[in-house]
């Protein structure tokens, strides 16, 4: 198999789909990792939210395997994100960089000599839904894409999770949830949109415990549209949290800006 760079595109893809504040002084929700068939839907919800990640800043690597069915490859890139900030990621000697911010998205790939800077537009179209830079956070670290409280869901058990399907479906897409019971973490999201033959599903196929904070440690991400199915393996590995971090990052001179439809 031959393994390459990751090109601009791609990597724009993959910290997409890896990319695609809740109640003070709220107790966790501790559990045994068994399912209660006692609990509703709005105490899984909630629970979801009581057990969000608590950090200031995120620091490690992540393995990335990405396949479209012709080609397959594979990077590990540097990962650094301060909450609700700035989502930073680098490959190796810099020569792709990727720094993301509420109001931006910007990369730039020096064997190309090319660099992109813009809003989420390019996102939004890639994965089919509004994307922004709160939706990218929450898919990095286990927590549901879109706000859960804002709406009502049917609670049934499957696969030893939770799962939440919305009482009212939506017009132009189709959500589905499953949270463990464990963390009260995302099992899995998938978003679809029938007409469109559009599927995107993120599996969060175990959390590793960082101090006492459960982070995901292998994700697992097919989006499927039409007949072509791109796969994005993720795997994070020397996470820390509430270090110091710096987002070094500047889009070198001379370099072509990439404009794309």
């Amino acid at each position: 198999m031959h393994i390459r760079l990751l090109t601009y595109k791609k990597m724009v893809s993959v910290c997409a789909l890896t990319l695609f504040v809740f109640s003070c002084k709220s107790t966790k929700v501790i559990s045994d990792g068994f399912i209660d068939d006692r609990l509703s839907a709005k105490t899984v919800v909630k629970a979801h939210y009581q057990n969000k990640l608590d950090f200031n800043t995120l620091t490690g690597r992540v393995k990335i395997d990405y396949s479209d069915g012709e080609d397959e490859q594979s990077v590990s890139v540097s990962l650094r994100m301060e909450k609700d900030k700035g989502i930073w990621m680098s490959a190796p000697l810099g020569i792709v960089k990727v720094y993301i911010t509420p109001d931006r998205v910007s990369f730039y790939n020096k064997m190309d000599n090319e660099y992109f800077d813009g809003d989420f537009s390019y996102l939004s179209n890639l994965l089919g839904t509004e994307v922004d830079y709160s939706i990218l956070q929450n898919m990095l670290l286990g927590q549901a894409l879109f706000d859960l409280r804002n709406d009502k869901f049917d609670l049934s058990v499957a696969k030893e999770t939770y799962r939440l399907t919305p009482k009212t479906a939506g017009a132009l897409y189709k959500t589905l949830f499953q949270i463990e019971p464990k963390n009260f973490k995302m099992d899995l999201q998938q978003l679809s949109q029938p007409l469109k033959k559009r599927l995107l599903e993120i599996k969060y196929k175990n959390y590793q415990l960082v101090g006492k904070e459960a982070i995901p440690n292998e994700v697992s991400i097919p989006a499927i549209e039409e007949n072509n199915e791109n796969r994005i393996s993720l795997e994070y590995r020397n996470i820390e949290l509430n270090r110091q971090v710096n987002f070094p990052y500047k889009i070198p001179k001379g370099f072509k800006e990439i404009v794309l439809e």
